[in-house]
């Protein structure tokens, strides 16, 4: 069988019988189109495939300067396809069993300074309806800490002004409220009534849901709130390119930063497991420790 069809048949599979998400479908498929473009070059099939065929196609993607964690992601990407072969009967063993995950290199995420936050906040014009989005947008992003993918995921009925919350749907569907500083409130209000009307003026149905809507009324994406951010960072004269993970990672490090405890940030950021949050001491670490050798006098 050619491997082109099997990878067609194992992503119906994962989204239609198993229910992933669709970033994690994207994700699968990402990856395993360059398996398949490898697979062409060598004249492969699915059932020809064999480890050292898996060694050199992960050897390809270094040399394609991949970091090692993408390069791990795409082989359990492959342990997952090759699984689904031998449950198809398409083959009746597993090349990628006893391949080794390459070893990930765990760097200290980027977050902004306090001063960088404030320059940032500060580029919308909040004049224009969407410069008002916008600023309404980074607020909630800088006071909640939500992927980009909740963030254009959050309804109107989301948000409650009231309490103080917002209510989001993370990784594998899971639902979390997350507390929201008066600041992002007062901004979403104003947003709601003097912004996303106009906004919405341009839809062609008037039933939009989604809180933060594009210029011609629809559901922002993803992609769109990474070029909006990536402007506004280039317009501050950020030191890097910013990413929503970048105030994400700012939101959890300034939380620490003031003595916020681990297990809080975790429920905040919808981290299934602390490990994953831990990260966040290191960087809390590495500020301490530039703070003792700036003002420390024997430092």
């Amino acid at each position: 069988m050619e491997i082109a069809v099997a990878i067609a048949a194992f992503l119906t599979h994962v989204r239609v019988e198993k229910g992933l998400s669709p970033n994690t479908v994207s994700a699968y498929r990402s990856d395993l189109l360059k398996f398949d473009e490898f697979g062409k070059k060598k004249k492969l099939t699915v059932e020809s495939v064999t480890r050292d065929d898996l060694v050199d196609f992960l050897a390809s993607l270094y040399r394609q300067k991949l970091e090692s964690r993408t390069v791990a992601r795409n082989l359990v990407t492959m342990r997952n396809f090759f699984r689904f072969t031998l449950v198809q009967e398409l083959r009746t063993e597993d090349p990628s069993l006893n391949l080794e995950s390459p070893k990930i290199r765990r760097s200290l995420p980027g977050y902004l300074r306090l001063e960088e936050v404030e320059k940032l906040l500060a580029q919308p014009d909040e004049k224009q309806p969407a410069g008002l989005r916008d600023r309404a947008m980074l607020e909630v992003l800088y006071s909640t800490g939500l992927r980009v993918s909740e963030l254009v995921g959050l309804r109107v009925m989301d948000m409650d002004r009231a309490a103080g919350c917002v209510r989001c749907i993370g990784k594998g569907d899971k639902e979390r409220i997350v507390p929201i500083g008066r600041k992002a409130i007062a901004l979403v209000e104003r947003y709601l009534r003097d912004a996303r009307p106009k906004l919405l003026g341009n839809a062609k149905q008037q039933n939009v849901s989604t809180l933060f809507i594009n210029r011609r009324g629809g559901p922002l994406s993803r992609v769109g709130v990474w070029k909006i951010l990536s402007a506004y960072g280039r317009q501050a004269g950020m030191r890097t390119g910013l990413t929503p993970h970048m105030l994400r990672h700012s939101f959890a490090t300034h939380l620490l930063e003031r003595g916020a405890d681990l297990r809080s940030v975790q429920l905040m950021l919808g981290h299934s497991d602390i490990s994953t949050t831990q990260i966040y001491t290191h960087v809390v670490e590495e500020r301490l420790k530039q703070i003792y050798k700036a003002h420390h006098p024997r430092a």
